[in-house]
């Protein structure tokens, strides 16, 4: 696990990417040439706001053992999404413990807890809904959410060859994560006033 802090939401590895590959160059790589169909799209609707979509997806996929880029630990989702108005925005849900609420709840209802599988000395912990279903629940989550400016972006061709579209995919990937790292990050540490 990576050491992420208040100002590191995401972190791309490079290095593990390299050494986990068949072919010595890109895991992620060798999984988005497996998905390959994604990206050879001819129509007019695949856009660079498409692209950078569908490369975090894959950059984050499960079967990839970890993904290409891992967030933090604490946050319930990280992503790019497409506004109503086409634009890109970096979307983060961040799960509220009670104390986070300007007004707690009054009667006892289960909050967020954390991942009872993982080593308590750990700084930024899963969240984990509460395992009784005799209890309430009040699970808060929010959304924190900035527009990603167009010249991070690459504009989609059909037929790259594999080595160009990881190339472009790890560059589009990299720099969503550094733009949740430097504008969302700031915002998220102040929702949860530091807490952990």
């Amino acid at each position: 696990m990576h050491d992420f802090d208040h100002s590191t939401l995401a972190f791309v590895d490079d290095i593990r990417d390299r050494e986990r590959s068949l072919d010595g160059y890109s895991r992620y790589g060798e999984f988005l040439a497996h998905h390959a169909d994604r990206f050879d799209r001819h129509d007019a609707l695949f856009r660079s706001a498409d692209f950078a979509v569908a490369v975090w997806e894959c950059a984050r996929s499960a079967f990839m053992g970890g993904g290409y880029v891992e967030i933090r630990p604490d946050l319930l989702d990280l992503r790019p999404v497409i506004a109503l108005d086409h634009s890109l925005q970096m979307r983060a849900r961040v799960g509220l413990r009670h104390h986070h609420l300007a007004h707690p709840p009054a009667g006892q209802t289960a909050d967020w807890a954390r991942d009872p599988w993982q080593h308590t000395d750990q700084p930024w912990q899963h969240p984990w809904n509460p395992y009784s279903t005799d209890d309430a629940w009040l699970l808060a989550t929010a959304e924190l959410t900035v527009p990603v400016p167009l010249d991070m972006l690459t504009q989609p061709i059909a037929g790259w060859p594999y080595r160009t579209l990881t190339d472009e995919a790890k560059h589009v990937v990299s720099a969503l994560a550094s733009h949740a790292n430097t504008v969302l990050a700031p915002l998220v540490a102040d929702l949860l006033g530091g807490a952990r």
